[in-house]
């Protein structure tokens, strides 16, 4: 079995496999990362950039030069929902939604299903399996993670998304793209998004953020999800 891990930036991946054993440097087409060994397999990581459009054609691409991946898993930071969780917990993702995919009207927000279109804006995952492989290292939230290409940066837009997405515990910028890139490929056989809080969404503040500890959070659950063979 082979993990793609797929992360925003260098520093999101380096946390991702801080507690697993290095194998060297791996390219894959134009794509350089490192590879892993632990006891789920060999793991090949890779950063893919900011936003979804980034997200979506690494994976896309990789997976098309890489076919033999069974394992995909998006993994980095994410602000959190105030009252739903805590800065350093960690969140496995059971439906991922491109939040921002639609369009703002004067009587709410509409999604391209809404609007007509034969196309859906979530997309289930969860596998129990995993939550308990993860909740048994540390505790760990299982619920809604929003994909926006905009970060919400002020508390009316929190405060409205967290009213229309009332199961959301934290928002990021790839899972919905890392998810969707998957969906025509038949030897993946997993997919996840793991994503540690480093803030509580609403204004921007960055001197509020934990980063460090999000990052240690982030290699601890990592680390018990690869500790033993996937099932």
């Amino acid at each position: 079995m082979t993990i793609l891990i797929i992360s925003a930036v260098v520093a999101e991946r380096d946390a991702a496999t801080r507690h697993l054993e290095p194998a060297g440097p791996i390219a894959v087409g134009h794509y350089t990362g490192t590879c892993f060994t632990t006891p789920a397999g060999p793991v090949h990581a890779f950063s893919c950039g900011v936003g979804p459009v980034a997200a979506a054609i690494t994976t896309a691409t990789l997976l098309a030069i890489e076919p033999s991946y069974d394992v995909v898993v998006n993994a980095g930071i994410a602000g959190g929902f105030n009252g739903r969780v805590s800065v350093g917990d960690i969140v496995l993702a059971d439906l991922s939604t491109f939040a921002d995919l639609g369009v703002r009207t004067d009587d709410g927000f509409l999604t391209v299903r809404d609007m007509g279109f034969p196309q859906d804006s979530s997309l289930a995952l969860g596998d129990q399996r995993l939550v308990d492989r993860i909740s048994a290292a540390r505790q760990l939230a299982s619920g809604e993670v929003l994909t926006l290409a905009c970060m919400t940066g002020t508390e009316p837009d929190a405060d409205e998304l967290a009213r229309r997405y009332p199961r959301a515990l934290a928002e990021a910028m790839e899972g919905f793209a890392v998810i969707s890139a998957t969906l025509d490929h038949d030897g993946v056989r997993i997919v996840a998004e793991v994503r540690a809080i480093s803030n509580i969404i609403g204004r921007r503040d960055r001197s509020t953020w934990n980063i460090p500890l999000a990052f240690d959070a982030l290699a601890e659950a990592m680390s018990s999800l690869l500790g033993e063979p996937l099932p």
